[in-house]
Order: structure tokens, then sequence, then C-alpha cells
């Protein structure tokens, strides 16, 4: 299922700057060590924030059982190797033809092979998790402090769990930074990797935070240059991007699919269902953040070019006499098969925009139909 997923994704990168997202979510945990946790990499346009589809995906098992400690273990054998493998795979992007691949992790990604075990023409930007040393002797999070602003940014902050959603200001600051290798407690391992690397840091600082609330303050390290303000607005955009992930993972659980409330216990089968759902979930994501057409994605992101005219007899069935009971995308658009799913999910046209569990509802309804459909046409 990855597999295919990928091959997919891959055909819709052509000559663009794609971001790949990479995070890790739980699924099961029992509280004593036994645990199952899904780590998958998305493929987001870097310019519209469209989302193009699933690139990698990990099930990471724990079965309780105590391992020796990270520094004591090679890469191959530790559980962060998951952030370059799908490290990794970004390079397929590439050779699919995609203009420029970004890779984005927030702070648990913060590691030196992120950066330098990259394939060629696959860039860089994490949320940076350790004060390192610099080889000057520094440390990273004060080299900033007596720079100048690049300039500042406003921006809208989506609501997150303990904070309302809000409008902050940025003060931007970046320059060029030179970081020693990490110190091993195996030698051989350590060895392997360069002595220093030269990265972009760029710190984005909220000035003038409502009482109370915690600054907004991201420091971000990324292999791509950073010399203007223009430069450091790209670089909080494509990190701003990391929300999508965080979406996928609702409508995968309470605010969708509820994956986590299935009782299937054999690990194999609900692994398999895990897969299934992450990809269904990448699905009703790509038509809830196109369903105003503003990114203009096709219908083939999603759906079998196939299915337009069922989707179309459908949509006759659904529009009402209104204007704004009348589908108001072009058919072929993914917009449209969106706006068709919000219908059959109980959506009237009228109050409000069509989220995910509206979205999800009539996208199983949806696909039932064109289940039938396709069996009338054989027989």
């Amino acid at each position: 299922m990855i597999a295919t997923a990928r091959a997919h994704t891959c055909g819709l990168v052509e000559s663009q700057h794609v971001l790949v997202i990479q995070d890790t979510t739980s699924l099961r945990d029992d509280g004593h060590g036994h645990s199952l946790n899904l780590h998958p990499a998305i493929v987001v346009d870097a310019g519209d924030g469209a989302l193009l589809g699933l690139l990698h995906a990990d099930l990471l098992r724990r079965d309780g059982h105590e391992k020796p400690h990270c520094n004591n273990r090679p890469l191959a054998e530790k559980e962060s190797r998951r952030w370059v493998d799908a490290l990794h795979k970004a390079g397929e992007l590439i050779e699919a033809g995609a203009r420029q691949v970004t890779m984005v992790a927030d702070r648990e990604g913060d590691f030196y092979e992120d950066f330098v075990c990259r394939p060629a023409g696959v860039e860089v930007l994490i949320r940076a998790h350790h004060d390192r040393v610099l080889t000057d002797g520094t440390r990273l999070f004060a080299c900033t402090r007596n720079l100048p602003e690049l300039g500042r940014e406003t921006i809208q902050l989506p609501a997150a769990p303990g904070r309302r959603a809000r409008q902050a200001t940025l003060a931007l600051r970046a320059r060029r930074v030179e970081i020693k290798r990490p110190s091993r407690n195996l030698p051989q391992e350590a060895a392997k990797l360069p002595a220093t690397i030269s990265l972009s840091f760029v710190e984005a600082c909220e000035v003038d935070p409502p009482d109370g609330v915690p600054p907004i303050h991201w420091r971000l390290l990324t292999t791509h240059a950073v010399d203007t303000r223009a430069d450091a607005l790209q670089m909080t955009r494509s990190y701003r991007q990391r929300w999508t992930i965080e979406q996928l993972f609702r409508v995968m659980k309470t605010k969708g699919f509820n994956i986590e409330a299935v009782r299937i216990e054999d690990a194999a089968p609900f692994e398999n269902l895990a897969t299934a759902t992450l990809i269904a979930a990448i699905q009703v994501l790509q038509m809830v953040r196109d369903r105003d057409g503003l990114a203009a994605r096709p219908l083939h992101d999603v759906f079998d070019p196939v299915d337009q005219p069922a989707l179309q007899a459908i949509c006759d069935t659904l529009e009402g006499k209104t204007q704004r009971q009348k589908n108001p995308h072009a058919p072929g658009s993914l917009a449209y098969a969106a706006w068709i799913c919000a219908r059959l999910g109980g959506w009237t046209g009228y109050y409000g925009k069509p989220g995910p569990v509206v979205t999800l509802q009539g996208f199983l309804r949806l696909n039932a139909i064109l289940l039938g459909w396709s069996i009338a046409r054989v027989v």
C-alpha cells in the first residue's frame, strides 16, 4: 500500500518545490512498555500548501524490553533511524522530477545525521532542539543575540491544545553557523560523520505577546542559504506547513477515523488497517485543504479519472435550486469532488465550510456509490 501511494505521489511533483514533512504519533500504548507508533512522511507543495500525498511510513513497535541506551547503539539499531530513512526516500522525489525538495521536521528530528546524510538535491529544515556547540566555542541559541533584525512578519497562529488562535508578529534574525559533530559513545560510528557542518540558523521570536501567553519562539536550522528577509520568510512559511501533519493525525484519530478505538488485537491486521487508514486520511485532508479550489488541484490527486462521469451524475442529484446549492467548481477538479463529498456528508452549502468529519462521512458514502457504479458497468 505504501509503495503504491508513493508511486502516485511521485507522479505529482514534476517541476515543483515540495516539502517532505515527517513526524511520529502513537496509535497504541498499554502503559507498560508495549506500544505501536506511526511515523509517516507526507509531501506538500511549498508554494500553495496543497497536500500531494504519502511518501513513506514506518510502524514502530515497542515490546516492553529495555534496550541499551541509544548512545551505545549504531544508527541502524536506533528508532531515530526513521528520520534518515524518510530523508532517503525524499531523494526519490528528485528522481521523479521535483525542482526542489525540503525535508521539514520538528524538534524530535534534530540530530546530526539528518543534516549530513541527506541525498543530493534534498534540503533540510528542522526546529532546533539542542543548544549545540559551535566551532568557535559559543552556543547555538545565543549566537543571534546581538544581531539586527532582518525584518518582521505577522502570522495567524491556529488554535492548539492550551492555546487560542491569534495573530502574532515575529522578529526575524539569521546567520551562518558551523556546528561541531556531537560526541558519541561509539567513536567508530562518529568517525563516519563529518567533523563539522555549515548551516543557516533562523530565529523567529514573537514581539509583544499577549499578557500571560508564552511567546512564539522558533529556532530553525536549515541547509538552505538564508541571507535576506525573503529567505527567512520562506523558512518560516515552510516550517508552518508542518501543521499539516498534525491535522492528518487528527483525521486518523478522534476527529475522523478514530483508529485508536479499533479493538483488533492481532498486530499484523491492525497494522494493515492503520496503513490503509493513513492513506484514506490523507485523501480526506487533500479534499479539505482544497475545498475552495485555490490550489486548483486535479481530480486524479485522489480519484481515478474514469470516475468523473459518475461524479457528474452524483453531483446533478445533489445540486439545489439556489446558487449556493450549486457546485461552483469545474468538473475534473479536486474541489469539485470535495464539494460532492461535503454534500453527501450532510453539508447544506449554507453554513460554514465542511471540515474533516463531514468530508470523511461523504467520502465513505461516495466510495460505496462508485463501487456500485463500477459493478453496474460490467454486469
